[in-house]
């Protein structure tokens, strides 16, 4: 037996599944690709650019999930697909998990790129996202309840804890979600949400070490948040939304 339907252990209770959960058919509009094949793109991305390393081991697929924001079935097809291609093995028994293929077919690697048209689309959405962060930052710091702050704080340890990527991806979805909702800007803030749905179906896989080094933003907001400090808060998100995407989204995809 493997280990894909653990549980992911919570110490924080996150809305629902963890995440806001992308419609697969939000993934398949764009560029006309399947939710399944999405998911392919973003984890053979993920180990043609080194982010997942030959013999690495992949979460659990109810972790792979969350992470990727899919469905659960999503997920498992997807994984169940690239093991069959050869660019993931699965094994059983004591130790047993989908890995990383320790040569990874390179013909089928090269197949899983974005279209033109996506990497547009992506441009697009971050640059939307850039001047909803600095809004959302600024408000939250003006009408951030006590209670938020301190959830705030508590999942910006838990990401500084966390493992793995896709433990990470659900604790950074909630507290994004969080910060939108503690600026109480009701329908605008739903705009936002979708905004970042829409930018969660481009994620790829990518090394606890340098999420935790992108988890500092999430420190310095929660800090000027506290502080009431707007001008602080809106800098800082700007700042984390250049950094985060301009280098592990698009800048990924020049590769």
């Amino acid at each position: 037996m493997t280990s894909l339907d653990a549980e992911p252990d919570s110490a924080i209770a996150l809305p629902d599944s963890g995440v806001p959960l992308i419609d697969d058919a939000s993934l398949a509009r764009i560029g006309r690709r399947s939710a399944i094949d999405a998911v392919r793109m973003r984890i053979g991305m993920a180990i043609r650019l080194g982010l997942l390393k030959p013999g690495e081991r992949l979460p659990d697929k109810d972790d792979v999930a969350l992470g990727l924001s899919v469905s659960p079935m999503t997920a498992r097809r997807a994984l169940a697909s690239l093991a069959d291609d050869g660019v993931l093995v699965r094994l059983r028994g004591r130790g047993g998990g989908t890995f990383v293929a320790e040569e990874p077919p390179g013909e089928v690697l090269r197949s899983l790129t974005m279209a033109p048209a996506e990497v547009t689309e992506v441009h697009r959405l971050i640059d939307r996202r850039m001047l909803q962060e600095t809004a959302v930052a600024h408000f939250a710091a003006l009408h951030a309840s006590g209670e938020q702050l301190a959830e705030l704080e508590a999942l910006t340890a838990r990401m500084a804890g966390a493992t793995g990527w896709a433990e990470y991806h659900q604790c950074d979805a909630a507290f994004h979600e969080l910060v939108a909702e503690a600026a109480g800007l009701g329908s605008a803030a739903e705009e936002y949400r979708h905004s970042l749905e829409e930018l969660y179906a481009f994620f790829v896989p990518y090394p606890i070490e340098d999420l935790h080094l992108a988890n500092r933003d999430h420190a310095a907001l929660t800090a000027a948040v506290r502080a009431g400090d707007v001008v602080t808060a809106a800098a800082v998100s700007r700042r984390h939304v250049e950094t985060l995407h301009r280098t592990r989204v698009v800048g990924l995809l020049a590769e």
